[in-house]
């Protein structure tokens, strides 16, 4: 489970996603200058800011660990493994390797010379995730957003094969091709990747300069997505096929885009119902009013009755939010509140002093109903 107080890399060292090495390597360095512990003696604050820098800046500058990280931030489940197969982390083999030690090739594991070459097939492409932050109007009314993102894809130059152009990889001679190699003696052998080639049985004997013969590279690509109507923060929206690129011929991966809606200055949601808080005077609560009030789309009227009480509920109907993927729409709850006036005049607080001085009582009901438990309480009356 990932640490809830750790920072996003990124914001550690403040660059942009779509840094360079460079980028990150001079940030990291400035940054690091700045609460370096021999600066900064016995300074706890600046020690955690440093190890934050240092863990930031370990994974960022490492290719392969800075796309595990844009794929599945904090929670990349390779970690501690061996690089993704969690049967071979510190052994340098797994089970596969094992089984085929003993049961592929005819028991060829037994003692036997005959290696199989390991399968080098079609290999889907990473799963992405993107943040699309739209407005509290456009998540209620559904709309259409583009957005650009970062994925790997294969090479243009050498189309994804890591030797330069105008040369191919050739046959690798740790395992002369066949992607594995034999480990033990006896009546046990084991088969284990082969650690020159990775088990592709090819080794590149000049690297492709666009790609340093990974033969991949960070493009800068456009996506568009349709928001539905109705849809809530946090969210998620799969775009089928706009991750990574599979190796191999495979497919590729899905783009995962999750919505955070910004709130709104006036309304709440809660689930299809908007919340909305709406300050009335006193005479309008003593003697009824038509209020205008305001909703996603313009203004409607209503008429709240005299005596309304601060803290009342009104529910306007169908003004609310959309149904996601049905039919409907929630409503508008409309809670209103007594703003009671200060700075009065001395006009007009001798209007109300006049007004007090006439009431009977029995135009506060729930001051009459109080006075009546109190008395029931203390007075006696059981």
């Amino acid at each position: 489970m990932a640490d809830a107080k750790k920072r996003d890399y990124y914001e550690v060292l403040g660059v942009a996603r779509d840094a360079t090495p460079d980028q990150i390597k001079k940030a990291f360095h400035i940054k690091a200058k700045e609460c370096h512990p021999d600066t900064h003696p016995g300074d706890k604050a600046a020690e955690a800011k440093f190890k934050e820098l240092n863990e930031a800046n370990e994974v960022l500058s490492d290719p392969d660990k800075r796309a595990r990280y844009d794929q599945f931030g904090f929670e990349d489940p390779t970690q501690g493994m061996g690089g993704g197969n969690p049967f071979e982390g510190g052994f340098g083999f797994g089970v596969d390797d094992i089984l085929n030690s003993f049961f592929g090739g005819g028991m060829g594991g037994m003692g036997g010379m005959g290696g199989t070459r390991r399968s080098a097939g079609p290999v889907q492409g990473s799963h992405l995730r993107y943040e699309l932050r739209i407005s509290f109007e456009e998540a209620a009314d559904g709309c259409k957003k583009s957005f650009e993102f970062y994925r790997s894809e294969n090479c243009d130059q050498c189309g994804g094969s890591g030797a330069k152009p105008g040369t191919s990889p050739v046959t690798c001679t740790t395992c002369r091709g066949a992607g594995q190699i034999r480990t033990g003696s006896g009546w046990v052998t084991m088969m284990r990747t082969c650690p020159t080639c990775q088990g592709t049985g090819k080794m590149i004997q000049e690297k492709c300069p666009g790609c340093g013969g990974s033969g991949r590279k960070r493009v800068r690509r456009t996506a568009s997505v349709n928001i539905p109507a109705g849809i809530d923060n946090g969210q998620t929206i799969v775009v089928n096929g706009g991750g990574e690129p599979g190796l191999r011929g495979g497919p590729s991966g899905d783009l995962y885009v999750t919505v955070l809606v910004r709130p709104h200055k006036l309304f709440k949601r809660e689930d299809t119902d908007l919340l909305l808080d709406f300050p009335i005077s006193f005479t309008q609560a003593a003697l009824g009013a038509e209020l205008d009030v305001p909703t996603l789309h313009g203004t409607v009227k209503y008429k709240i009755p005299e005596g309304t009480q601060t803290g009342t509920e009104f529910r306007i109907k169908g003004k609310g939010i959309p149904v996601l993927g049905g039919r409907g729409q929630g409503d508008l709850i409309l809670t209103v509140h007594v703003d009671v006036p200060k700075r009065l005049s001395e006009k007009q607080k001798d209007l109300l002093r006049q007004f007090e001085a006439s009431a009977t009582g029995r135009e506060y009901e729930g001051r009459r109903t109080f006075m009546d438990k109190l008395k029931s309480v203390f007075g006696g009356d059981n």
